[in-house]
This record gives structure tokens, C-alpha cells and sequence, in this order.
């Protein structure tokens, strides 16, 4: 662990969250909030994806944040088909917007992830505060119920993903009218091929850096 990171925990609405903050180097320019995979399949805020878009916000100068879902870790709790997880994620919104006021916040995630942050935007749009900017790697598009999400909304997924198929993703997308950023060759870890979304997220996020 750097001298950037630390564990830190909150009080969720079904106990204890173990949670993970990393900070830029120098002050930081916006709020980035990770969501990690399904918790009932090995998910969890190592996952390396996760752990990629976290270096990838850290890199952009955002002071970062990922916890582990109900059951998962040190979090208390039991798996919540996406809705309790969407009440977690909103408790460590609180957090960080409490704890870093005034600045920008984006959320992003992988898989079951992308569940949850689309839910939450959509929860935040109807409070009058919608996030900035999403990230959504592996869309849970046919898995999940995904609500729709901004247009300018990043999505990056496998090409060979067999777990939420590209064409199940382009279904989702085509109504939005939303890119959807292929990787050729990732499966739906993307393994071997995390740097290309690192780089994507750098490239793609803000035109004013």
C-alpha cells in the first residue's frame, strides 16, 4: 500500500463497508466512485478491472473510492440483487462529496458494477445532482436491467466477452445512441488487455486536460 492509499470503512445501511480510498498526487480535481463485479461470483474492489479504473482516475487527478459490496470482505451484510448495493454506493457518494466539496464526481465500474452506477445516476439525476461522467466497462446490458445513461457516457467492452455478449450491448446502446468502444481480442476480465482501458479512460474522458 503507497503512502496515496488507505482502507477505510463506513457504516452502510446493512453495517460495516471495508472501502478503499487512493489519492492523486497533489490536490484533486474531481471524485471518482469504483464499482466492482457481481459479489455472488468472486467480485470484489480488487478485482483488477476495478483496480484499473482506479489507477486510470488516480491518473486524471481524481481522488478515488471502491468498497466492497454487501458479504464481500470485511462488509457486512448479504448479496441485495442490486438494490442495497445501489443504497451503499449512494452512502459513499455522501462520503466523498462531504468529505471532498465542491468538486466533480464520476462514476464508473465493471459488470454488476455498471448495474449499480447506472441506477444510482439515474437516483442522482432525480435529486438534481447527476454525476458528471460514467464509465462503464463490460455493460451488464441483458444480464441487468440497465436504465438508460447520458450520452456522453464512456462504454468499453470485449470483443470476445461471453459472459454479457457485444451484440447484447449494441442492443442496449443503439436506442441511446451511445459509442460502444470495442477492445479485439478481450474476453470479459480482459485479460492481457487492461492497459487499453486505462488508456481509453485517460484519452477519452475530459477534453480540457
Amino acid at each position: 500500500m503507497n503512502k496515496h492509499s488507505q482502507k477505510f470503512y463506513l457504516t452502510g445501511h446493512a453495517g460495516k463497508m471495508e472501502c478503499q480510498l487512493d489519492e492523486p498526487e497533489g490536490a484533486p480535481r474531481g471524485i471518482a466512485l469504483v464499482a466492482h463485479p457481481h459479489p455472488l461470483y468472486g467480485g470484489t474492489m480488487e478485482n483488477k478491472v476495478a483496480q484499473t479504473l482506479a489507477r486510470a482516475f488516480v491518473g486524471l487527478g481524481y481522488v478515488t473510492a471502491r468498497f466492497n459490496f454487501r458479504g464481500v470482505g470485511e462488509s457486512e451484510g448479504t448479496y441485495d440483487d442490486g438494490r442495497g448495493e445501489v443504497d451503499d454506493m449512494q452512502v459513499m457518494y455522501e462520503h466523498m462529496t462531504s468529505e471532498y466539496p465542491g468538486l466533480p464526481v464520476a462514476l464508473t465500474g465493471f459488470s454488476f458494477g455498471t448495474f449499480v452506477q447506472a441506477q444510482l445516476q439515474q437516483r442522482l439525476e432525480a435529486q438534481g445532482r447527476p454525476a458528471e461522467r460514467l464509465v462503464l466497462v463490460g455493460t451488464a446490458a441483458g444480464k441487468w436491467p440497465m436504465p438508460p445513461v447520458p450520452a456522453d457516457t464512456i462504454l468499453i467492452h470485449g470483443e470476445l466477452d461471453d459472459t454479457i455478449l457485444l451484440s447484447q450491448v449494441f442492443d442496449w446502446a443503439r436506442p441511446l445512441d451511445i459509442p460502444v468502444t470495442v477492445i479485439p481480442g478481450a474476453d470479459h476480465f480482459f485479460h492481457r488487455k487492461l492497459v487499453h482501458i486505462k488508456n481509453l479512460v485517460a484519452q477519452m474522458w475530459r477534453r480540457d486536460i
